[in-house]
């Protein structure tokens, strides 16, 4: 990174990145002890408990993301914000260069749902964790079943096929769990490439104590273009998942 260019609203950025931290852990909080557990008691069945839950959980990031912008810290530029909304039944694949981009796409997808880290359901979020989402722990075979019934109920699962945030002089290379829920499921793929400012102090590997030394962290979100996945039909199933998490990988090293 090249130096710090302005030293007080540097420090002022840590703070607010501190203060913006401090109130998402506080907002989930309120959610699991206070907010789900009413919702629970009055949603039945747990299906539809798990659809307004998420609906919530969009609505209260869309809160964080626009407080963050507020601290001018944070700018969302979002090619098409409908477009999001639209969504159903949907594989969202996207890269990962920092901490705020499933915080971002949950924002965005009212209806989302995610594959998450296991040891999460050991944190301050394992209340929401644990009812709304799908934890990465699960066998493999019984983790892809679990997805396609939820791309069956009309939501629509984000992954980020990297696995973790991309390193910041490191490659792009996909995992093909994606590709073979695509497959399996005959659910389409939407590509969104997540770009913008550079976001140290968000990335993998990077001290909770700094900022971009320049500027605000800036997000540029863009949907690509639908995939589908009967476009590979003609291959036998471990070409197909080659071919198609290869053809993936490529259209976000050429973004």
């Amino acid at each position: 990174m090249p130096p710090v260019s302005n030293r007080p609203l540097y420090i002022y950025r840590v703070m607010m990145k501190w203060l913006s931290f401090f109130v998402f852990g506080l907002g989930s909080l309120l959610l699991t002890v206070v907010c789900f557990p009413v919702m629970r008691l009055c949603l039945h069945p747990r299906e539809r408990f798990r659809l307004y839950a998420r609906r919530l959980i969009s609505r209260s990031l869309r809160f964080f993301t626009a407080f963050m912008g507020a601290l001018k810290i944070v700018k969302l530029e979002v090619e098409d914000r409908d477009a999001f909304k639209r969504l159903s039944s949907k594989i969202i694949v996207a890269n990962h260069p920092s901490l705020l981009d499933v915080v971002i796409l949950l924002s965005l997808i009212p209806n989302a749902d995610c594959i998450v880290r296991g040891n999460l359901s050991r944190t301050i979020l394992r209340g929401i964790i644990r009812q709304l989402y799908i934890p990465n722990s699960l066998d493999p075979e019984e983790l892809l079943a679990s997805c396609a019934d939820s791309l069956k109920q009309g939501n629509n699962i984000i992954i980020f096929p990297e696995g973790t945030r991309t390193p910041r002089n490191g490659a792009l290379i996909f995992k093909k769990g994606a590709f073979r829920l695509a497959l399996l499921s005959g659910r389409s793929i939407i590509p969104v490439f997540i770009g913008g400012t550079d976001k140290y102090g968000l990335g993998k590997g990077d001290p909770w104590t700094v900022f971009n030394h320049r500027e605000k962290y800036i997000y540029r979100i863009r949907m690509g273009e639908e995939i589908l996945p009967e476009n590979y039909s003609h291959l036998t199933k471990i070409r197909a998942v080659r071919h198609l998490t290869g053809d993936v990988q490529n259209l976000f090293l050429q973004k």
